[in-house]
């Protein structure tokens, strides 16, 4: 596991203390939220400026009632008698109350705009509605706050075996609030306010504690599944990587977050819509988790982890842990050959490493044809035989026939210098093939084609990157972050630490005490055998960022092509050429 160093406020790298999280990254515990229920009463029109007659709300912060607001409002017009049969508010009770213009504005007031507030009404959709558009007619900002509906919490939380229906009186009944409402305003928003309380109480044993948990409460979660929210009240709440372990003790799930914390609850809420993966969660009986210093080192840890562990819930546990190379052989009449692994020292005269063996062999096909280098597998003497015979390749020109002149062949030069990246040729060659097929409308056989050259030319450009970090000892680079500088300890293309600078002042220093404080990495025996092909390339892309900084003292130089033509080569070979769906 790479070493790390994780700092308080991302300051004294070299000192390796802990971080003290800040209350915001914590969430909002319900306690201390402040829940404001409002109730509306109208004249029964459609939202807007003059529909207003009452408005009642009743404000509650741990379950304690902390304020109330109460007022008539004079609509400017006559009240509909089935309104005032339903209500009992006549016309003249409110011609001597204030109009909206005044009252929406200490309304607000009495609301507050604070992020821990929850505007909540039962069918929240008529009562904010109707605020919302008085506000937009008297030009007033409606502050953004989140809204709850107690119709939906309520259908999440009261079975229908409890109540026959889910309007207000009938749930008051059921729950046996102290005040019954009555279609006057501040009576049903206090009803309301003893819901809220009683189905919070429910909520709680679910995990719902937090504000964000309040959020997903109305959502369609199966209740085992969200009764395991606890799962993650002792995750960190920094970057890391979080296992998701099953009934026998293994690793079902590897997954990265900058927050652990947050990430892992979203697996409990409907914000997880992938059913494989809430099959998977159903299973689980913990989560472990390891903090890191920086992103890029929760994202190594968790290709490390992949690779180790193969949880059966990561499709990339599926990939082949070593990854094919065409090489040439080493015989006085060389081939190609696809094999599983090279020696360090060989890197630069094969090509590699390629995604699948049938990328190899596609890519290994395009090479034959362009070099014309032999294609059978028996092993040729230096001297040939006195009967040998060549085969028909000769006569199609599409070898030298060594095993009949015993002449090297001229094809082993040029072939050499495509396995180390070179591969202009051989991608001059496809493309005149390409526009040659696709004038004749054989489109199969472009396509095919196409693929040969994606595998040749992707690789290359893959052999390229991972050349450039697999051959250096060390390097050391920075780049800034939301919250000073992260730096990283690289060493064979494998990550050996990260830390974070509160400075750049403070860069140098850390990047020493990281340096020291990380555990050697060897020498690999065999290419790109320190890491993770995946985890070199991420390091790769992270250290050719246009941010990032290269720390290396002067005897150990790093040179980056941050325009490698390999790049342009890729684009106009892979994208420009038929599609197999033209055929």
């Amino acid at each position: 596991m790479a070493g790390r160093l994780i700092l308080e406020d991302s300051r004294r790298a070299h000192e390796g203390i802990p971080v003290q999280m800040s209350f915001s990254e914590l969430g909002t515990d319900l306690r201390e939220a402040t829940f404001v229920v409002v109730d509306l009463e109208t004249t029964g029109g459609a939202p807007g400026s003059e529909e207003i007659t009452e408005i009642g709300a009743v404000k509650s912060r741990g379950g304690e009632v902390i304020g109330e607001f109460a007022t008539l409002v004079n609509p400017n017009q006559p009240i509909p008698p089935f309104i005032t049969v339903l209500t009992g508010i006549t016309t003249a009770m409110v011609i001597d109350a204030p109009r909206i213009a005044k009252v929406l504005p200490a309304f607000l007031e009495f609301l507050g705009n604070s992020p821990d507030t929850v505007l909540v009404a039962h069918n929240a959709r008529f009562d904010v509605g109707h605020l919302k558009a008085a506000a937009a007619a008297l030009d007033l900002p409606f502050p953004k706050l989140m809204t709850l509906d107690t119709v939906q919490l309520a259908r999440r939380t009261i079975s229908k075996d409890e109540t026959p229906n889910y309007k207000l009186g009938t749930l008051a009944r059921v729950i046996g609030t102290q005040t019954q409402p009555n279609h006057r305003a501040l009576d049903d928003a206090k009803a309301t306010e003893e819901l809220l309380q009683f189905m919070l109480g429910r909520l709680g044993p679910l995990g719902v504690t937090h504000l964000e948990d309040l959020k997903t409460a109305t959502d369609n979660v199966p209740y085992r599944r969200r009764t395991k929210a606890h799962l993650a009240d002792d995750l960190p709440r920094t970057p890391g990587v979080y296992r998701f372990i099953g009934p026998s003790n293994e690793v079902m799930y590897v997954g990265t977050s900058v927050n652990v914390y947050k990430r892992v609850r979203q697996y409990f809420t409907a914000a997880e819509k992938r059913s494989r993966i809430g099959e998977m969660v159903d299973l689980a009986v913990r989560v472990e988790a390891t903090s890191t210093a920086t992103r890029l080192e929760a994202q190594v840890l968790e290709l490390r982890d992949i690779q180790q562990y193969s949880p059966p819930y990561n499709r990339r546990s599926k990939s082949p842990e070593k990854r094919p190379w065409i090489v040439l052989t080493n015989e006085p009449h060389p081939r190609l050959s696809i094999v599983r692994s090279v020696p360090t020292d060989n890197m630069a005269h094969a090509l590699g490493p390629f995604t699948s063996a049938k990328a190899a062999r596609r890519a290994k096909d395009l090479l034959e044809r362009v070099t014309r280098i032999r294609t059978c597998t028996t092993r040729l003497p230096t001297v040939p035989k006195p009967n040998a015979r060549a085969c028909s390749l000769l006569d199609m020109g599409m070898c030298s026939a060594p095993c009949v002149t015993g002449i090297s062949q001229d094809a082993v030069p040029e072939t050499r210098g495509l396995l180390s990246g070179t591969v202009d040729r051989a991608v001059e060659s496809a493309m005149d093939n390409l526009r040659t097929l696709s004038s004749r409308e054989e489109f199969e056989r472009a396509a095919d084609e196409r693929d040969r050259l994606s595998a040749l030319v992707r690789t290359a450009a893959r052999h390229e990157r991972l050349s450039l970090l697999s051959n250096i000892p060390e390097l050391r680079a920075s780049r800034p972050a939301d919250r000073g500088w992260e730096i990283i300890v690289v060493r064979w293309g494998r990550l050996a630490g990260s830390a974070v600078a509160n400075s750049v002042h403070e860069v140098l220093g850390t990047v020493e005490a990281l340096a020291s404080a990380t555990k050697a990495v060897e020498r690999p025996e065999t290419a790109c055998g320190a890491a993770p092909v995946e985890e070199t390339e991420l390091l790769y892309n992270w250290i050719t960022s246009p941010t990032a900084r290269l720390l290396n003292s002067p005897d150990q130089p790093f040179a980056v092509s941050r325009f490698s033509p390999l790049r342009f080569t890729i684009d106009v070979a892979v994208e420009r050429t038929p599609s197999r769906s033209r055929a």
